[in-house]
């Protein structure tokens, strides 16, 4: 240690705090700059002071953090908070500030001034520890008893002692040092940063014995406890350096107020034996601030580096795969999910934005996207098809198997997102959409079944608009409209006051009033009569399940017999042909998705000059708070434990057929610029990855980087000529013999596939995705017809049996197409026709020559331009089985007119729909559906049948 002398040299703590903070200013504006040239120009760091009461030293103390705060460039806040606080009170408010990207470090200003008993200790620890800037929680704590000091944040105090015991140039290596004061704030948390720093460390404390002898060895003095003057300075050893952390208050009539500061060190007395000595005050208390705002500086520094990239600590489950491979059901339940939870933690979700339902599935919040905004987006990947045949091409399996390669074998950061399956098509003909094989989402059976119950709430939404419509017939056909206003605008007490949403219809009326009293009976008439016309509404009700029966019904009997109100025909569709399902696949946040619902269009006026809204109904903050649950995307994990979101799930043919715009837009933050989201598009290039590229990613703001085209041998040869395949029976020779003629024949329509995604300007990764029939001529075949239509490569694939093993070759290939910036492009410029748009996806995507409209689609064109609607993107509903839209014709169709016989809006979801040819919104069931097979054993309640 240093040499005794004659007096020690002041360890001038405000000098150094002084230069401290000019190094965090520094620091600063290094992250404002960095943040700038990341797009985030914004980017300043905030630390938010929380006080519960008034105590007049904590507002000295705040001022001075504040004020210290805002000239080094930090964005200082004072929470304050009344002396009635309770303890759940003052915890709501951490997780709010826990949860508020723009805030990098919170403090509680201690002690709590609150006549509602609140543990301390507990607040403390309501911190989120990488916001922990005191240091003081239990995460922090446990950090720097490990030794972990790059991890965690050291208590201000100690860090301000260790940087005034550096800056005397002693050697902290090997020195004695004693620490008096065992605090969880000084003390202990000095002792354990001294002895990471290799010092011989001794604690003493109020039973410790001998304390003058142990200070006496002492080379490095650090005493906290609050006690006057109550080292002596004859037990300092020569040369040592003491830092004096105590503040203690004399009467001293002899000062100017009386009083006198004064610390736990005799300081006269010591500082003739010491080599250095802080002063009280001056001294350890300007460091205590000065590290405050350090610590802030590196959690804003922390933060903004997890924003450029984050730190991906996924776990892979390994698979035990077994030959033959064995049912989809029984490879699912061979692996054991991680908890949930767990998963989140790896992937970088907080504790607090996800909501477990159960073990292995949850729920996550969309404030993780408001946390993650400044963050570069991952790659982008849409997975689409050839036209899909009866022999099934494995566009999920594929989806799932190329997620599994990136994050378990290549160990790349990755997400899938993948739609929710319907209940129809599972317990009818189609199955589920979890993947198959060694490829899945697993648990399959919560995949494939209720999952979170989203497509219920949608139901249930979309039932309760039908019925206010219904009931709005109803009232406004058997009242005055005086007793339509009485009750629609009812009086409480003697106030009378319109909600939001009735202002908002006489917004729309052009009525500026908004005291219920002041309208005149015009005025009041035109509010309160909707005046549907029931041959117009074009709101269906909804059930998720295939039943023929319904789509054509006639309701209001009973009504028509007791009110005299006309019964009507009516139909049900299948839920996720609702365009409450649209709306939640393509809602970018909350607030958008209640304005989507506000935007729906229902039903036209009898006049015809009034187009009928959910919002004019009333029903839209219902609706909204019926989904508030199902916007939020659901968490769940393949075989291998690679993350997967599975969120909404409208149907490709009769809707746009893509998962949630939220979901991707997560995901894409969780990834970062390292990684890759891979998202599914309904069917074929034709049907779901159209609808992708034009409505999906106009409305999502994202830009695709690659699509990926999954076919197989089998269902070329079908498109080549091959024979029809019979449910049941087994399959003609054609498809288990090679037969090269017949995959060059069918190779068209995947020529096609390949053109279609070109025309978006996106590289084309063609995944064969193999059966063990195929033969490797048959394969070369394929990848060489696909390179010369401008495929950027085509990759064998054996996912399915083999899992993300099968798929490593597939994501290479996608890696690379990525590396180039994307160029992708819209199909259309929405400032053409409605006509134009449609003429464009029939003529480019399909091949047809041009297309027709009967009268009823014309008109509905036409009334649809006028009202405004002509610059929407077009939703094509079509048979998925063809490029046509006559679903028996395979292979590429040719010279054909495609006709257009309705037309109407999804104003809510943003597009305009052309039904071509006879697609029905309510499949049916077949001879045989698939709940034959569906069982549970009451023993283990394991599932059976499902695939």
């Amino acid at each position: 240690m240093a040499s005794p002398s004659a007096c020690a040299q002041i360890l001038d703590g405000k000098l150094i705090a002084k230069s401290v903070l000019q190094q965090v200013a520094s620091t600063i504006q290094d992250l404002r700059t960095t943040g700038a040239q990341a797009g985030t120009a914004d980017f300043q760091p905030g630390l938010v002071i929380v006080q519960v009461g008034n105590r007049e030293d904590s507002n000295v103390y705040i001022r001075t953090k504040l004020k210290t705060g805002s000239e080094v460039g930090i964005k200082t806040r004072h929470v304050k908070l009344p002396d009635t606080t309770t303890e759940s009170e003052l915890l709501h408010e951490l997780q709010r500030l826990n949860q508020d990207s723009s805030v990098h470090g919170v403090i509680l200003q201690l002690p709590l001034d609150s006549k509602e008993p609140i543990d301390s200790a507990k607040a403390t620890n309501a911190i989120s520890p990488e916001k922990d800037v005191d240091g003081l929680s239990l995460d922090n704590a446990g950090s720097l008893a490990r030794g972990d000091l790059a991890r965690c944040f050291v208590p201000c105090t100690p860090k301000g002692v260790l940087e005034l015991i550096k800056r005397t140039g002693a050697n902290i290596e090997g020195a004695q040092a004693v620490i008096i004061g065992r605090s969880k704030i000084v003390g202990a948390p000095m002792s354990e940063l001294l002895l990471w720093h290799h010092a011989t460390v001794v604690v003493c404390h109020s039973k410790s014995r001998n304390i003058q002898q142990l200070v006496s060895n002492a080379d490095i003095l650090v005493v906290a406890i609050g006690k006057a003057n109550f080292v002596k300075g004859d037990w300092i050893k020569p040369g040592a350096v003491v830092i004096d952390c105590g503040i203690n208050v004399l009467q001293d009539p002899t000062a100017p107020n009386g009083r006198r500061l004064v610390g736990d060190v005799e300081f006269k007395e010591a500082s003739r034996r010491a080599a250095w000595i802080t002063p009280v005050p001056g001294g350890v208390g300007p460091m205590t601030v000065a590290m405050l705002m350090q610590n802030t500086a590196e959690a804003a520094s922390r933060s903004q580096q997890l924003l450029q990239q984050p730190s991906w600590k996924l776990q892979a489950l390994k698979l035990t795969l077994q030959r033959p491979v064995p049912s989809d059901i029984e490879a699912a339940r061979s692996q054991t999910p991680k908890n949930i939870a767990e998963l989140a933690a790896e992937v970088g979700i907080r504790p607090d934005e996800i909501e477990p339902y159960g073990w292995s599935k949850g729920k996550v919040s969309l404030q993780t996207y408001d946390r993650l905004k400044d963050r570069p987006n991952g790659k982008y990947i849409v997975v689409s098809g050839i036209t899909p045949t009866p022999l099934g091409e494995g566009k999920s399996t594929t989806t799932v198997g190329l997620a599994q390669a990136f994050g378990a074998h290549l160990h790349k950061p990755i997400f899938a997102c993948v739609r929710q399956p319907s209940q129809g098509p599972t317990f009818g003909i189609k199955g589920g959409a979890a993947g198959g094989g060694y490829s899945q989402v697993i648990p399959m059976e919560d995949f494939n079944l209720h999952l979170t119950g989203d497509i219920h709430a949608i139901t249930a939404a979309n039932n309760l608009l039908a019925a206010a419509i219904d009931a709005r017939i109803l009232h406004e056909g058997t009242q005055t409209d005086a007793a339509l206003f009485r009750r629609l605008v009812p009086a409480k007490g003697a106030v009378r006051e319109f909600v939001p949403i009735q202002l908002r219809r006489l917004q729309r009326l052009g009525i500026s009033k908004t005291n219920p009293e002041e309208l005149t009976n015009d005025e009041v008439k035109r509010f309160v009569r909707l005046d549907i016309d029931p041959l117009t509404i074009s709101w269906n009700r909804v059930l998720d399940t295939n039943d023929q029966f319904l789509r054509e019904i006639t309701i209001g009997k009973s009504v028509q017999q007791e009110k005299g109100i006309p019964e009507r025909q009516t139909q049900f569709d299948i839920t996720v042909s609702s365009e409450i399902m649209a709306v939640l696949a393509l809602a970018t946040s909350l607030a958008d998705m209640r304005e989507k619902f506000g935007k729906m269009v229902v039903a036209r006026s009898k006049d015809g000059q009034h187009l009928i809204t959910a919002d004019d109904i009333g029903v839209t903050g219902a609706l909204t708070v019926l989904m508030k649950d199902a916007i939020r995307p659901n968490l769940m994990q393949t075989l291998e434990g690679t993350p997967v979101f599975v969120h909404a799930g409208p149907f490709a043919n009769i809707a746009h057929g893509n998962s949630s715009i939220v979901a991707d837009l997560i995901a894409l933050k969780l990834v970062g610029s390292e990684g890759f989201v891979v998202t599914e598009a309904g069917f074929g290039s034709d049907i779901g990855m159209e609808k992708f590229c034009d409505i999906k990613c106009r409305y999502s703001g994202l830009v695709a980087d690659a699509v990926v085209l999954v076919a197989t041998v089998r269902a070329l040869k079908m498109h080549g000529g091959g024979p029809a395949v019979q449910a049941g029976t087994p399959l003609p020779k054609e498809y288990v013999e090679e037969h090269v003629d017949l995959v060059r024949k069918g190779f068209c329509n995947l020529g096609k596939h390949i053109e279609n995604a070109s025309r978006f300007g996106l590289p084309v990764v063609v995944a064969i995705n193999r059966f063990h029939t195929d033969t490797e001529e048959e394969i070369n075949v394929i990848r060489g017809m696909a390179l010369e239509s401008g495929a950027f490569d085509a990759i064998v694939c054996t996912h399915w049996a083999d899992g993300g093993l099968g798929a490593v070759n597939l994501a290479n290939a996608v890696i690379r197409a990525t590396e180039a910036p994307s160029q992708f492009r819209f199909l259309y410029d929405l400032e053409l026709s409605l006509a134009e748009k449609m003429r464009k996806i029939a003529r480019d995507i399909y091949g047809a020559t041009d297309i027709s409209f009967t009268p009823d689609a014309q008109d509905q064109l036409d009334r649809l331009a006028a009202a405004g609607f002509g610059r929407l993107p077009i939703c094509m509903a079509k048979t998925h089985l063809s490029f046509s839209h006559d679903a028996s014709v395979k292979g590429v169709a040719r010279d054909f007119v495609l006709p257009i016989r309705q037309v109407w809006v999804s104003a809510g979801a943003g597009f305009v729909c052309a039904l071509v040819g006879t697609i029905t919104k309510m499949p049916g069931l077949p001879t045989r559906p698939a709940f034959f097979d569906i069982d549970i054993d009451p023993d283990t309640q394991l599932i059976q049948g499902l695939f």
